[in-house]
This record gives structure tokens, C-alpha cells and sequence, in this order.
């Protein structure tokens, strides 16, 4: 590979191309072995493919900031403004704290009880079928059940949730054809949470109804709160769809490990971490220095972007012993699928909830998860996760 002056190793192949998507392993792979810190030439970005380097960063939030955008591209920074994901220091930390009491462990413990009760009824339904899309039965079920309503969206309101909320994550990427395609469906989700403000249709009782409480009483202006409801209601959805239906693939394809976790239901809360660090449904997300820094030995120079790429920081070699094995024992407690530091993802707690409600209502009823034919994977600038998974659950 071709280095430029200051010595960093260059990568050319493009990590967002259809075939990268599908099977982004390899690049990962290859960009660990260049070193540290590598220069994406196609995205003009300091690519950050190993456990050690993106850890510091998202601890750094002074030095790398979100408060610019964490996409690719000026435009999604621009529309992004608003937002808990593009925000830093006392306006994050005000913006996070409207909304974040109702996703706290108390208030999840609140909740939990109807969670299990959903997820029986969505397992039960899907045992019942003699095949099954794990997406669209298991993976999307339960969210959909849960999250709407958590932010208030309007009940008559939701044809259109999923396909806006995976365009809000896709436009997150590079300026390529997915984000030309995605753009009209992220400002379509935009106008309608504009307008569901403006007619105050979000459901009483919920974190968008708190959000319209704080903007009456002066605590942020009007305008921001549209922003708000989709800065939780599209990450609610779409990380929990990946992480269920990555569960449900690794375990279909290892049934040793659901064997082990049938004997051991304990182990469920770890087995989320390891599907989470094995598969991230957030692939990166990138960071503006605003202070010259070091990472290894490369100097990054101000007003630089870096890519915190979690999905490879999670394979590190240097980090995990014999990271391409999914093993449901192994610690996994220090993934980096969450991020960390100040904006580590506030919705964490409920997408373990809902994770962990379906594994528990699939140990009970379930004796093996089996493979119909091979799975897709939908074609997302950020989110990994499957289009369809075809499925059979055997029942215990």
C-alpha cells in the first residue's frame, strides 16, 4: 500500500461498497493489519480499525467531538443538528437528560414485566408457524410492540417506521448512491415527527409528550424537539432488530452455543454482549478532532475526521482471544457495540431488555433454530442486520 507523507498506510478498497457490506470482515481485517490508524483516501477520513485507539476516542469527547456530525458527509451533519448524536458537553448532557429517565434501569424494571409478556406472545406465534422470517417475525416484532409507544409515536402512525428509520441510519454514511436513495425517506420521518409535534399527537405519558412538557416550560426550543423523538425512536428500533436477528443466525449456525445456553439460561445476558461484539449492528461512526492529537504514532491534525469503526474494534486480535469464534462464555462485557464514554447509546438498557425477553421465551420453547435457506443482509451505510432470515424453530 501507497503511504502518504505523513506516513500513515493507506486502504483504497471502499468499506461502504455493496460487497464490503455483506461480508465487511476481510476489510477489517486488512485494515488491523495495516496498523492503528489508516487513511480512508475515498472518504478523506482517519479510519480507526483497532479496540485500543476507538476506545480512547469515544472516552475523548473533548478532543473528538460529535457536536460536528458523526456522518460521512457535511449535509447529514447539517440536518443532524438537534440531536443527542450531535451534540457535546452541557448541551448533550441537558438534551440526554429529557428523555433519558425514561430508559434508566429503574424505569425499565417498570416495563420489563409487559416486555416478557410480548415477547411470549411473539415466540409463541412464531412456534406455531411451520417456517419463518426472523426478521419480520421475531426480530422486528418486539421492538415494534415496545418502542413506539415508549416514544410516543402515533399508533395510527407506523407503516412507515421501519423503512424511515433505516434511511435515518443510512444517510449516516458517505455521500454514495444508499444515501441518495435513503435522503427522502429520513426527511419524510423529519416532517412527520415536525408535524406530530406541531398538532401535539404523541401519546400522553410518553418521552415525546416529556419532551413537549420541557420545550412549554423553556428547558429547549420547540424546533428541537422533532429532532429528539427521531434521535430515539430510529436507533430504538433498528440496533435491536440487528442485535435480535444476529442472535437468532449465530445460534442456528453454532447450535452448539444455544445448546449451551438452553442448559444455562444465565448466561443470556452475556450471550447478548457476544452477539453484540461478534455481529455490531452499528458498524462506525466518525468523530471531528477539534485539538491536534495522537493515536499510535500518527498525528492527527485539527479539524480532522476520524471513523470509530466498533465492528472491527470488536474482532481486534489484540484484544480478544480468538475474536472470529463466537463463544456465549467468553467475557464479552467490554464490547464496543454500545460505544462508550458520554455518548454511549442511552436506548442500551432496553435493547438488552428486548433481546434477552426473546432468548428467554426461545430457551423455554424452543430445542433448536434451524436454517431454511441462506439469509440476506439489507444494504445499510451504518446498520448491520438481516433483510430476511429464513427460519424453522423446533419446538422443546
Amino acid at each position: 500500500m501507497r503511504r502518504p507523507l505523513n506516513g500513515v498506510p493507506v486502504y483504497r478498497p471502499d468499506i461502504y461498497a455493496a460487497d464490503a457490506i455483506v461480508d465487511p470482515y476481510p476489510h477489517y481485517a486488512r485494515l488491523r493489519k495495516l496498523g492503528p490508524v489508516v487513511w480512508l483516501p475515498r472518504h478523506r477520513v482517519y479510519a480507526l480499525p483497532r479496540f485500543g485507539e476507538c476506545k480512547a476516542v469515544l472516552r475523548d469527547d473533548a478532543t473528538f467531538v460529535s457536536g460536528s456530525g458523526v456522518a460521512l458527509n457535511a449535509i447529514t451533519n447539517r440536518l443532524s443538528r438537534g440531536t443527542t448524536l450531535n451534540s457535546d458537553g452541557a448541551e448533550h448532557d441537558q438534551r440526554r437528560k429529557l428523555v433519558a429517565h425514561r430508559i434508566l434501569p429503574r424505569a425499565l424494571r417498570a416495563i420489563s414485566d409487559s416486555v416478557d409478556e410480548q415477547a411470549v406472545r411473539v415466540v409463541d406465534a412464531a412456534v406455531g408457524k411451520a417456517e419463518i422470517d426472523g426478521v419480520a417475525d421475531l426480530a422486528t416484532a418486539l421492538p415494534l410492540a415496545v418502542v413506539p409507544d415508549l416514544v410516543g409515536w402515533p399508533r395510527d402512525q407506523r407503516d412507515h417506521l421501519l423503512a424511515w428509520g433505516g434511511a435515518t441510519f443510512d444517510i449516516l454514511g458517505p455521500l454514495n448512491l444508499r444515501w441518495v436513495k435513503a435522503s427522502p425517506s429520513s426527511v419524510q420521518m423529519l416532517r412527520f415527527a415536525r408535524r406530530v409535534v406541531r398538532h401535539r399527537s404523541v401519546i400522553e405519558g410518553s418521552l415525546g409528550h416529556d419532551v413537549l412538557v420541557a420545550a412549554d416550560n423553556g428547558k429547549l426550543p420547540h424546533r428541537e424537539c422533532h429532532p429528539l423523538m427521531v434521535d430515539y425512536v430510529a436507533p430504538s428500533l433498528d440496533t435491536t432488530i440487528g442485535a435480535i436477528s444476529s442472535a437468532l443466525h449465530l445460534f442456528a449456525i453454532f447450535p452448539e452455543q444455544w445448546e449451551i445456553l438452553k442448559g444455562n439460561p444465565d448466561l443470556i445476558p452475556n450471550a447478548v454482549n457476544e452477539v453484540v461484539r461478534y455481529e455490531s449492528p452499528l458498524r462506525a461512526f466518525s468523530r471531528r478532532a477539534v485539538r491536534e492529537a495522537t493515536l499510535g504514532d500518527t498525528r492527527i491534525p485539527v479539524g480532522s475526521r476520524v471513523l470509530v469503526i466498533y465492528a472491527s474494534a470488536n474482532r481486534d486480535e489484540n484484544e480478544w482471544d480468538r475474536p472470529d469464534t463466537f463463544d456465549i462464555r467468553r467475557d464479552a462485557t467490554r464490547q464496543l457495540g454500545f460505544g462508550q464514554g458520554a455518548h454511549a447509546c442511552a436506548g442500551q438498557g432496553l435493547a438488552r431488555m428486548e433481546t434477552q425477553a426473546i432468548l428467554h421465551a426461545l430457551v423455554e420453547r424452543v430445542d433448536r433454530i434451524e436454517l431454511t435457506s441462506p439469509p440476506t443482509w439489507a444494504l445499510n451505510n451504518i446498520i448491520r442486520r438481516h433483510e430476511s432470515l429464513p427460519l424453522k424453530l423446533i419446538g422443546a
